[in-house]
């Protein structure tokens, strides 16, 4: 910061003609100046001035170091026109992770609407079923669903959602209804396999305290659109969001149990980290999600 001041006051006093008149556009004291211009020299260890009390003449090293400095100035307003402009249209690349199966159904999906409009960004999507790191592994933008426990990233609502234990009617009429969440010990639980990042059981809420069972059955698979696939058949109870079955529910082909004992926030959410300015790329694509998964009947195409 010293050295710009420096640079600044050599030329301002350069272009205006006098310590005084610089000092009055810079804002500071004609002797403040004069030291910040002294203290230029002696760290460049040429003399860029001629200083009498009525002029100021240029050294040779003083015409080459202006043209110099007035180079860094205009690169510093060009890079600070484009922040300004970036803030006012998205450019450059995005990159963005979330779940595969939701990504797949409801964020890359998007890109070609979203392209359309920010012809300037560059998407790249990483659709994985494992929590990144969004900070440390390079992403702009996460997709999460559930709560976000991470307190250095901001978390913004997209769209509800809740988490269901859900069966076809063939399944319930053949087995029963579970009442109760010890009940679920008696079913065919469709759960993931340790490869598919969720072994911690099913969660729930009861008397207004977070529980957590543990299932098993049988099938099993790393891949929860399998597990929506089997329970629309009829082979067993699944843990799924409202998402991926509000469909379904809406046909009848599945119905819900224990909603009850069902988690109250599960919303999907975008998710980046904490930093002063929001990129425009990224505060436009959240947007831009935001406005699709609000559009009539949406969730139920």
């Amino acid at each position: 910061m010293d050295k710009l001041k420096q640079m600044q006051a050599f030329v301002s006093a350069v272009e205006l003609g006098s310590l005084a008149r610089a000092a009055q556009a810079v804002g500071v004291s004609p002797a403040m100046l004069g030291r910040r211009v002294d203290a230029l020299e002696r760290r460049l260890g040429v003399r860029l001035l001629h200083r009498s009390t009525r002029h100021l003449t240029l050294t040779e090293e003083g015409q080459l170091f202006l043209e110099r400095c007035r180079r860094v100035f205009a690169e510093l307003e060009l890079a600070e026109e484009l922040m300004g402009a970036s803030r006012e249209s998205a450019v450059g690349h995005l990159r963005v992770t979330a779940p595969a199966g939701f990504g797949r159904r409801h964020v890359a999906v998007h890109a070609a609407s979203f392209l359309a409009a920010n012809p300037k960004v560059q998407l790249s999507f990483d659709l994985t079923d494992q929590v990144v790191d969004v900070a440390r592994q390079g992403y702009d933008l996460g997709i999460r669903i559930g709560a976000v426990a991470d307190t250095d990233l901001v978390a913004i609502r997209l769209a509800a959602n809740r988490r269901a234990v859900c069966a076809a009617p063939s399944y319930l009429e053949r087995h029963g209804v579970p009442r109760e969440l010890s009940d679920l010990q008696h079913h065919n639980c469709l759960v993931f396999t340790p490869q598919g990042g969720q072994t911690g059981g099913w969660s729930f809420r009861r008397d207004g305290k977070s529980v957590t069972i543990r299932v098993s059955g049988n099938p099993d698979c790393n891949d929860g659109e399998m597990l929506h696939r089997w329970a629309r058949a009829g082979v067993g109870l699944a843990w799924r969001s409202t998402w991926e079955i509000q469909r379904e529910l809406g046909r009848g082909e599945l119905v819900t149990v224990l909603d009850e004992f069902a988690i109250p926030d599960y919303d999907v959410r975008a998710v980046y980290p904490q930093q002063r300015h929001i990129p425009a790329k990224v505060r436009f694509f959240v947007e831009h999600l935001k406005t699709v998964y609000a559009s009539a009947g949406y969730w139920d195409g």
